[in-house]
């Protein structure tokens, strides 16, 4: 489980070092480097899970070719975006160039743990999302405390 926030940089090479708080959870390959699954997020952020966690989450997925036409066209976006890479020695990740450039991440980026991933944002952009959206939190409660309606629990008060 990934939580928090941790600012960071993209090095020359398009390398971001990740943070030992980060680094528990990735499964290892045969040189014992961690191994990621690296792919483009939603509101402008990268995804990057441990392979389990990738496994877990296209369970929870419609994967089937013959579940139509625009299934098939969010596949083909969402898996030609997809990267199974590791980390090298110093836990640094590459950040292929062409997600790099699809979210316009530039030298400072912010890691945000989001339980069964990271997501990786430019610091503009994290800033932008969480000023744009911290005044819902509390009117988010039903996403985190299972009330689908998206009405307040009984004996709360109403939102401002």
């Amino acid at each position: 489980m990934w939580l928090g926030e941790s600012a960071c940089t993209l090095d020359d090479k398009s390398r971001v070092f990740l943070p030992r708080k980060y680094l528990g959870g990735f499964g290892v390959d045969a040189e014992g480097r961690p191994v990621v699954i690296l792919t483009r997020g939603f509101e402008g952020c990268l995804f990057l899970f441990s392979e389990a966690g990738f496994q877990a989450v296209l369970a929870r997925l419609e994967t089937q070719a013959f579940a139509g036409a625009e299934a098939r066209r969010m596949q083909r976006l969402f898996f030609a975006n997809t990267h199974r890479t590791t980390l090298d020695a110093q836990g640094r990740l590459l950040v292929p160039e062409k997600l790099k450039s699809l979210l316009s991440l530039e030298r400072d980026v912010v890691l945000v743990g989001a339980i069964d991933r990271i997501e990786i944002w430019s610091k503009a952009g994290w800033d932008a999302f969480e000023a744009a959206n911290v005044k819902q939190f509390d009117r988010l409660d039903h996403v985190l405390c299972g009330n689908k309606s998206g009405a307040s629990a009984p004996n709360s008060a109403p939102a401002p």
